[in-house]
């Protein structure tokens, strides 16, 4: 039990905190007002541009410090899963490898939960 805890913790930075790095830039549009943005899935350019953000940085932080932490895996996972078969989708395998590594990721800490590491944990113990 210890090693999961210690393997929730290691995810939750590393795929957190590489996420963010994605977000950032999105974040930054968003606050300027800029709401220009690809429309994949046909909901328009500026819910699209939220629901990036929401994906790509706030769902991240939120996993960094592992707060909601199995509900903040869902919106990155699906995230994912449109970039590999949409965006990505007569694309080689390659351009769909890495955000399916992602998704496996962000499988992985939902399976796993926060662990002991985690605002949950702490928040259970109140």
């Amino acid at each position: 039990m210890v090693h999961s805890n210690l393997a929730s913790l290691v995810l939750r930075l590393a795929f957190g905190g590489m996420m963010l790095t994605h977000g950032w830039g999105k974040f930054n549009q968003l606050i300027s007002g800029d709401m220009s943005f690809a429309n994949p899935i046909g909901v328009g350019e500026a819910p699209t541009l939220i629901l990036a953000v929401i994906a790509e940085f706030i769902a991240p932080i939120f996993l960094i410090v592992g707060f909601k932490t199995r509900l903040a895996t869902i919106l990155p996972a699906v995230t994912m899963l449109v970039a590999a078969f949409i965006i990505h989708a007569n694309d080689p395998w390659g351009n769909k490898e890495f955000p399916l590594l992602y998704f496996l990721g962000y499988v992985s800490i939902y399976l796993l939960g926060g662990g002991k590491y985690s605002l949950d944990w702490r928040l259970k113990k109140i």
